[in-house]
């Protein structure tokens, strides 16, 4: 009797030992869409499987572009119902009036395409060709460059409109070789690990330090920044509501400061003018919630923002831009 208690214990332990070990592992190790990505200046990452769900985009059609419906008919390919994967590299480039403007991306989807359809479309939109570790690598001449595809596997599909194959060549060999979860991109190994745990959409970023005061923008006016050599972690998680988290992690706690001093003050005035959005009048309450959820607080030289918006309210906002994007034009 006690051997057999003993046996169940040991059981029971090594069955939670296991859970923690993968609770740990995908922790660390980001998704394979994310994980295959060229050395960038800033990744965003969508898991739109959970988005579809809570928000029943795919459900809601709206008018196509020309040349996406052309895409849509040779492949069979809709991404807002097909796409459950998608990962961005964003490559600053070192002159900003180049061909490529001031970034060229890097994309990775996960999804569920019909390789032979797309590969007859690539075939016939392609203006060159690349074998490459056994891949097939087509070049499509659009807006002025080169966009490079390769479908890595049945359900994977990779892009780069950078200026060299650099960039392609480094995500199929890190594709191929995917000998450990830990490998890939130097944002992805130093800061991956921040990011929240179950995160449906997060982005990585760093700003350099010669780009003088960083970058400048405006929320409801207030002039706000990103300084330069700091470093941005965004999340999306939802977990019954949707939980917004961005956190700076600046060069000293002097500039995180400043950082938390500009939202407190943005906050406030944005509280005090009780700012709504369109016709959301029937939703006050929940705009009112996910004001009041806002808040900003400083951890040494981190700034960390976070925010609760009600599923009601996403939802509401995703249907009035369906219905203003599927509205008829006026004359």
């Amino acid at each position: 009797m006690r051997r057999r208690t003993w046996l169940s214990l040991a059981i029971a332990l090594a069955i939670l030992a296991a859970l923690v070990t993968a609770v740990y592992l995908r922790k660390q190790a980001p998704p394979e869409v994310a994980s295959i990505l060229p050395e960038a200046d800033g990744i965003v990452y969508f898991n739109l499987k959970p988005l579809r769900t809570l928000t029943r985009f795919d459900q809601h059609p709206v008018a196509h572009d020309p040349d996406y419906q052309k895409f849509i008919d040779a492949t069979g390919i809709v991404f807002e119902r097909d796409l459950d994967e998608a990962a961005f590299a964003i490559h600053r480039m070192a002159d900003p009036n180049g061909p490529n403007g001031a970034v060229a991306y890097s994309e990775v989807f996960q999804g569920r395409f019909d390789g032979q359809r797309l590969a007859a479309y690539l075939e016939a939109q392609s203006s060159a060709h690349e074998s490459y570790a056994a891949d097939v690598i087509y070049s499509i001449e659009h807006a002025g460059r080169t966009d490079r595809v390769v479908v890595l596997g049945y359900d994977l599909v990779a892009v780069s409109n950078a200026p060299t194959a650099e960039q392609i060549h480094s995500i199929i060999d890190r594709y191929h070789s995917a000998a450990s979860p830990f490998t890939g991109d130097t944002l992805l190994s130093r800061y991956y690990s921040k990011v929240p745990l179950l995160s449906e959409a997060w982005g990585i970023g760093e700003i350099e330090p010669s780009t003088g005061p960083g970058i400048q923008f405006q929320v409801f006016g207030l002039p706000l920044s990103m300084p330069a050599g700091a470093t941005f972690i965004g999340s999306i998680r939802y977990l019954g509501s949707v939980h917004m988290r961005l956190e700076e992690i600046a060069p000293n706690a002097s500039i995180a400061k400043e950082s938390v001093e500009m939202v407190n003050l943005a906050l406030g005035l944005l509280r005090s003018t009780q700012v709504t959005i369109g016709a959301q009048d029937a939703n006050t309450a929940d705009w009112e919630a996910f004001v009041r959820s806002m808040k900003v607080e400083q951890k040494g030289k981190r700034a960390i923002f976070q925010a609760v918006v009600p599923t009601r309210l996403v939802r509401s906002l995703l249907s009035a831009q369906n219905a203003a994007a599927t509205a008829p034009a006026t004359p």
